[in-house]
């Protein structure tokens, strides 16, 4: 059973595992939600990297725009395989990023605007090579001018993809936790520790969230399970923001 991460370190550490895990199971579309504002996904995506160790050269990463792909050539030494951008917008066609010869493919921090863009890359992957997306942001309200249609696009795709890890904190009172092949768990503060009260088959909805938080009762057999940190979340949004500098 995992626990709750003291560090975002421990976390992609624990992400890592999940991720291996699915793959071993079959499972070809994954993501990574890690949902913390102050994230900066480049330095959390290399330190995630050894679940591609055995791929080498075989392994592609595409970044939501050039800017990001190039920061990380500057920046990730000595990697064996491709950084390319999504490409949205840009007359490089989707088949001159997605080659026969590539065997798995991460994609770190799209956006809901490049949605449109993803998913036409994963129906060139096809089924049988896998994908994991890193720290999306693909149902960010804070992007504006998305349509009905293409919100309907966004949800659409976003079904189509497990997710084998999640972690959102909610303010300094709850969280949202999964670690495949683990269910979905509600973890909630109760005098300092935090305590897991609900585990769920499906990602809790709002509705159900509030529910669940407001009641705080344990919604699982047994005591509820106390985590091992005090204030663990604070911590975790310590450690982020100190991937800043």
């Amino acid at each position: 059973m995992s626990q709750l991460p003291r560090t975002l370190e421990d976390a992609i550490v624990q992400a890592r595992e999940a991720t291996q895990a699915a793959l071993a199971d079959g499972c070809t579309r994954l993501q990574v939600e890690l949902l913390f504002p102050e994230l900066k996904a480049l330095p959390a995506a290399e330190q995630f990297l050894p679940v591609f160790a055995e791929y080498g050269d075989k392994l592609k990463i595409l970044f939501a725009d050039a800017g990001s792909a190039a920061l990380a050539r500057r920046d990730w030494n000595d990697v064996p395989f491709q950084m390319l951008d999504i490409g949205t917008g840009r007359m490089a066609t989707i088949q001159s990023k997605i080659q026969p010869e590539d065997e798995i493919f991460m994609f770190v921090q799209p956006t809901s605007v490049e949605v449109p863009q993803v998913e036409k890359m994963c129906e060139e992957i096809g089924e049988n090579r896998p994908f994991i997306i890193f720290a999306p942001r693909l149902e960010d309200a804070s992007i504006v001018g998305i349509g009905y249609t293409a919100r309907q696009t966004r949800q659409r795709f976003i079904s189509t993809i497990e997710s084998c890890y999640y972690l959102r904190p909610i303010f300094e009172e709850a969280a949202v936790f999964r670690c495949y092949p683990g269910l979905w768990e509600v973890w909630v503060d109760k005098d300092g520790d935090y305590q897991k009260v609900a585990e769920l088959a499906n990602k809790p909805s709002g509705d159900e969230l509030d529910a669940i938080i407001s009641d705080g009762q344990p919604q699982i057999e047994g005591e509820p399970v106390v985590a091992k940190s005090k204030n663990v979340f604070k911590g975790l949004q310590r450690f982020v923001r100190a991937l800043r500098s």
